[in-house]
């Protein structure tokens, strides 16, 4: 359903589960940026009805996320450490298209939001079907559906406002980008790594 050309190692789940409040504090910040993105869109995009009506949820939803991340990293007797930055988002980034209209900007956002959480809701796959924990399996499993309801809003919008880009030629192309670069990750720690 999602697309991606490379699945994640389930052994990835291995490097989560030796260090759980680095995944977790990674995750909480994660959970933060995306309500933050969609702020984003909101700001860029105002005279969009139904785009700010639909990322005004999504940002309340994420900043939900946020809270329960932050809740079971309390529960646990952890701490909620400081902002990671997120090298995987930072070559997402550098390959969203900078030239074009304000709306190619918006379409390249919603692109980027999109493979974000494609990728962040496989993550939370692998880490239901595979963590030990089964408090976190099902915590994963919840948000791993919660994501993917994401993707596709971020898509669907993508496709709706689109003036000039073929979205879905283009999505390929941040399909193919991803599965260049997603190799270098699945190694740490975090929701991307």
């Amino acid at each position: 359903m999602l697309g991606l050309q490379l699945a994640t190692d389930p052994r990835w789940v291995n490097i989560v589960e030796a260090n759980i409040e680095e995944i977790l504090t990674d995750h909480a910040w994660c959970e933060q940026k995306a309500a933050s993105n969609a702020i984003y869109i909101i700001v860029n995009n105002s005279d969009k009805v139904e785009l700010v009506t639909e990322m005004l949820r999504i940002a309340r939803e994420e900043l939900e996320h946020f809270e329960q991340v932050h809740e079971v990293i309390k529960k646990r007797g952890l701490v909620l450490g400081r902002e990671r930055k997120d090298d995987y988002v930072g070559e997402l980034v550098k390959f969203m298209k900078k030239d074009g209209s304000r709306n190619d900007a918006l379409i390249e956002r919603l692109l980027f939001a999109a493979m974000i959480e494609a990728r962040s809701c496989e993550r939370f796959k692998v880490l239901s079907t595979n963590i030990s924990d089964p408090e976190l399996a099902q915590f994963y499993r919840e948000l791993m559906i919660s994501e993917a309801g994401h993707y596709t809003t971020f898509l669907k919008f993508a496709r709706q406002y689109s003036e000039s880009i073929d979205v879905d030629k283009r999505w390929k192309e941040w399909i193919a980008f991803e599965a260049s670069i997603i190799t270098k990750y699945g190694n740490k720690e975090t929701v991307h790594g």
